[in-house]
């Protein structure tokens, strides 16, 4: 199989389980573990894991210019990224934040024009522009709960500068990509991610009542340590290997998307024509931005 395929096989998975970790996450916190907590439990699990794998393959020297791209990484990729995103849910829906991590397309296509710049087609910008649309109906006509997210609109704000985070990791890393095994490099983000979140989790994992947890909190919290956190974040890190930071990014328009069917299929949700439509809106707009004109044919973009 071509290695591109693969790469947007392992960029849709890792949506998949975005999507579902949406309303996961949101069934055990604040109720059972408030939100520093859990970034705690999430980061020092997936160090854990991610060092634990990187045994497995030979040592590699990082070359000392790389250092704070490393650091930086560390601050956008985890640190940043996690703290405001799980706090912000906290305090939002599950659908309001996988619609405003959304957002975060727009934002890398205009970090890689700043930063390293990319040129940014007409069929790109209407792919970004047509899952944008899709999520905005999916905002709409999605899930209305609104329990358990006592300050909305700060929620949103903190997911979005998550989205933003995420967006400017996604660019940072990618010439990291190049040069080091992912397995090396990512140990090291997260090691030093783990190091950053530490001041503001520990207490909140003390306080947590463990004996009397009940075994779905377990459950759903082993579920976001291990796929949501360590498989996500190695299969995006494999799929950045083959694909631009834009080209991945725009994946997680699926993410609502995914978060919505989940609804429906747990029954706090209904299917509908606009639902479909909107499902519709959001595949073609990755399908646009996922392929490139090349001799007059439309192929998988790298």
């Amino acid at each position: 199989m071509d290695k591109r395929v693969v790469a947007f096989i392992l960029a849709f998975t890792a949506s998949v389980i975005y999507g579902i970790s949406f309303t996961i996450a949101k069934e055990v916190m604040p109720l059972y573990i408030k939100p520093y907590g859990f970034i705690f439990m999430r980061v020092s699990g997936a160090t854990i894991l991610f060092w634990l794998i990187s045994f497995t393959i030979p040592k590699v020297k990082i070359e000392r210019v790389d250092y704070f791209k490393i650091l930086l990484s560390a601050i956008f990729g985890v640190a940043l990224n996690m703290l405001t995103f799980f706090k912000g849910l906290s305090l939002t829906t599950p659908i309001n934040g996988a619609v405003i991590m959304t957002t975060t397309p727009i934002i890398v296509l205009f970090f890689s024009f700043l930063i390293i710049r990319e040129r940014i087609t007409i069929r790109k910008t209407t792919g970004i522009l047509l899952g944008m649309i899709g999520t905005i109906v999916l905002l709409t006509y999605g899930p209305k709960a609104v329990t358990n997210a006592p300050n909305i609109q700060l929620g949103n704000l903190l997911v979005f500068i998550n989205a933003a985070s995420y967006g400017l990791y996604l660019i940072i890393s990618k010439p990291l990509l190049e040069k080091y095994h992912p397995f090396h490099l990512i140990k090291w983000i997260y090691l030093l991610g783990f190091i950053m979140v530490l001041p503001f989790g520990l207490k909140e994992v003390i306080e947590v009542n463990w004996v009397n947890l009940p075994t779905q909190a377990y459950y759903r919290i082993g579920f976001i340590v291990f796929f949501t956190t360590f498989i996500t974040y190695l299969f995006n890190l494999l799929a950045l290997r083959r694909v631009k930071a834009t080209t991945l990014s725009v994946f997680l328009y699926l993410q609502p998307l995914v978060a919505s069917i989940y609804a429906i299929f747990v029954g706090s949700d209904s299917l509908n024509t606009t639902k479909i439509g909107a499902a519709g809106l959001i595949f073609f707009g990755v399908y646009l931005v996922s392929k490139r004109v090349d001799n007059g044919k439309m192929k998988v973009q790298s």
